[in-house]
């Protein structure tokens, strides 16, 4: 087994990203390649590598495929707990020593915890390659070294007191957790939230913490893709050199889920210390990657992107009578969600405003969207789709893609695949999705009310 050595610190000079040459007018642009290599390492890390010589930075993101999916009632929060442990020392790197080595380089680095996967990425200068790759490496392989119940406990209070930033003490916060509970059965993995609830964080053993590290956080459960300014032979044998020596955990079993079906319309009320009413409007939809999930992401746009989608100009702008509209496909490999989300003004209630949506639901299931509403709301995917490949680091850049595409297509190159999924939509792909999802003896509407008002909530129609 090697030595690991805390590494030579290499300080960065500032660099400016420019971004890739535009078309000329008239000129079709060039087929979407992001050329990669991909191997594995004999203890099961898949690794991808991709070379972008634009600027002099390197990406080191990693994958873990573990969520809050992978947690079982009783037993949450333990995947995004890990999201913060992660940052907190392992047995090469001393506590606090991750950040500061990382900025000493003029390198960047975060995490993100959802239902399916945790993942870590460094963005750095390319001379400081190695040093991401023996940080990521280190707690891979050697953060039990230097875990402890006392460390344990410190993150598990910072995980509490976020939880209660973000939902408790948030106006409106508890409402996407009551979401989640009555749209997911108890049954299936996305039923309950991915920051946990407080009697599991409470109650969690430091030993169920380390089972769980044990069982999940293996290189054998990782995806590596090191991508931007690099040397893809050195950039192998970088790899090999610090990943080689972590051990395989267990094999894990894939995840299964049970179907996510509504048979009836479900109507709960949420008092809340808000000043305005808000409607949840969400409804069981394709799976991602499944027909009708890109017809419902554009849809989305259609109904409430922007002041001229057809939700925004009724309500906000033309009645005057809401507050704000947005409407989103969340979308995940073991089930989604179409969610509709409007806020009354004052002296509003939210029966007016489910008329309202009805009506204009209505309208889609009956006529089809015109042309111009889908090209719009294609080319505001497209846009944000190009714009996030220019960067090679962070959330949504190309790495992070890579891996994204490995996870959930089965392949790193899935950019152009993915991208025709919206560019070849027909206005009536969008009718017929809601028309077979947004079913109103199939929802579930939400109503959050200020305390003590309940009778602002939506009421069923007689």
């Amino acid at each position: 087994m090697k030595v690991r050595l805390r590494p030579v610190l290499l300080l960065a000079a500032l660099v400016s990203i420019a971004s890739p040459p535009v078309p000329a007018a008239g000129q079709a642009p060039s087929k979407i390649s992001v050329p990669y290599t991909r191997f594995t390492l004999p203890n099961g890390l898949v690794v991808i590598l991709h070379e972008d010589h634009s600027v002099p930075l390197v990406a080191v993101n990693a994958w873990y495929h573990v969520g809050s999916s992978r947690e079982k009632p009783g037993r949450t929060g333990f995947a995004h707990l890990f999201e913060h442990i992660m940052f907190e020392g392992s047995g090469h790197v001393p506590e606090g020593d991750f950040d500061s080595w990382l900025e000493a380089a003029g390198g960047d680095n975060n995490g993100s915890t959802d239902n399916d996967r945790t993942n870590y990425w460094e963005t750095v200068p390319s001379n400081a390659l190695e040093l991401a790759l023996f940080l990521e490496s280190d707690r891979m392989g050697y953060l039990l070294d230097a875990m402890s119940p006392q460390k344990v406990d410190g993150q598990r209070d910072i995980v509490k007191n976020e939880r209660r930033q973000s939902y408790e003490n948030q106006p409106y916060g508890m409402a996407f957790l009551k979401l989640v509970e009555e749209i997911f059965p108890p049954d299936h993995p996305y039923h309950w939230p991915v920051i946990g609830s407080m009697e599991d964080l409470s109650r969690a053993s430091y030993d169920d913490v380390v089972q769980f590290f044990k069982s999940y956080y293996g290189p054998n459960n990782t995806s590596l893709v090191v991508a931007g300014d690099i040397d893809p032979v050195e950039t192998r044998r970088l790899v090999e050199k610090w990943f080689s020596d972590v051990k395989a955990t267990a094999p894990v079993p894939p995840l299964s889920a049970p179907p996510v079906v509504l048979t009836a319309e479900k109507r709960v009320t949420l008092e809340d210390q808000v000043q305005l009413p808000r409607l949840y409007v969400a409804w069981p939809s394709p799976r991602l990657h499944t027909p009708g999930d890109e017809a419902l992401d554009v849809l989305s746009r259609v109904l409430a992107s922007g002041k001229n989608s057809r939700l925004y100009k009724r309500l906000v702008y033309d009645l005057q009578i809401a507050q704000d509209v947005s409407a989103f496909q969340n979308s995940g490999p073991l089930g989604s969600a179409f969610i509709l989300i409007v806020t009354a003004r004052e002296g509003r209630d939210l029966t007016e405003i489910e008329k309202l949506v009805g009506e204009e639901l209505a309208k889609v299931k009956s006529e089809s969207p015109s042309a111009r509403e889908v090209e719009r709301a294609v080319n505001q995917i497209e846009s944000a789709f190009y714009g996030a490949m220019e960067r090679v680091g962070g959330f949504g850049g190309k790495a992070d893609r890579l891996n994204a595409y490995e996870f959930y297509a089965g392949r790193p190159d899935y950019f152009a695949e993915d991208l025709a999924r919206y560019t070849s939509l027909d206005p009536k792909d969008l009718q017929a999705a809601a028309t077979k999802y947004l079913r109103d003896d199939g929802r579930l509407l939400l109503s959050v009310v200020p305390k003590g008002k309940k009778a602002l909530a939506a009421e069923k129609k007689p």
